[in-house]
């Protein structure tokens, strides 16, 4: 007698977890069945996007499957846990969002800067020396933060895991250098005006 393959629903919490532990993939699959719904409905509110939220629940099962041996069920349910994750790449993807938007508004004002006075080119290239110059001068953490994030375009969570510092390090640093930069940046217009 055979008997017909269990599906996610046959199955219950307990099996499910431990064969997901154990890296059993027909218990990922059940897994993904069984609270797929649940990640994706809280992505798609959160995004507003019923592709990106797509993305995320795809993304956080994968980090899910690859990270299952940090879940640790008396800590926890694997419902709650695959919340969490979720959480973490709505919150990574809202970020990029933003960044996204924030370049693409600060290349539009470039090219509308650009468009309205030619004459401006050599000024342009001269600001970006002197943006350089006042980079190199900020402390090294902090001018590794921000080239990561501008020229490499990195997230701060993606800057803490390719540097190794604590989440909250990189955000200060890359806070005091803007903060930095920022007020060079104005009292070298101080002293211009003066002049």
């Amino acid at each position: 007698m055979t008997t017909a393959p269990r599906t996610g629903g046959d199955i219950d919490d307990s099996d499910l977890v431990a064969g997901f532990l154990k890296g059993d993939e027909a218990c990922l699959t059940a897994v993904h069945h069984r609270w797929g719904p649940l990640v994706h409905a809280l992505a798609r509110r959160s995004l507003g996007d019923a592709r990106e939220a797509e993305d995320i629940t795809q993304l956080v099962f994968l980090a899910a499957w690859r990270g299952r041996a940090g879940f640790a069920p008396d800590r926890g349910t694997l419902p709650g846990w695959l919340t969490g994750i979720a959480r973490r790449k709505i919150a990574d993807a809202l970020a990029a969002r933003t960044r996204r938007n924030e370049l693409v508004a600060a290349a539009g004002a470039q090219l509308l800067l650009r468009a309205e006075d030619e004459a401006a080119l050599p000024e342009a290239a001269l600001d970006r020396v002197l943006l350089a110059d006042e980079m190199s001068q900020l402390p090294a953490p902090q001018r590794r933060v921000l080239n990561l994030a501008f020229y490499d375009d990195l997230t701060q969570t993606q800057i803490a895991e390719v540097t190794g510092w604590p989440l909250g390090t990189v955000k200060s640093h890359a806070r005091r250098g803007l903060r930095r930069l920022a007020g060079r940046l104005r009292q070298d217009d101080l002293v211009e005006c003066a002049a």
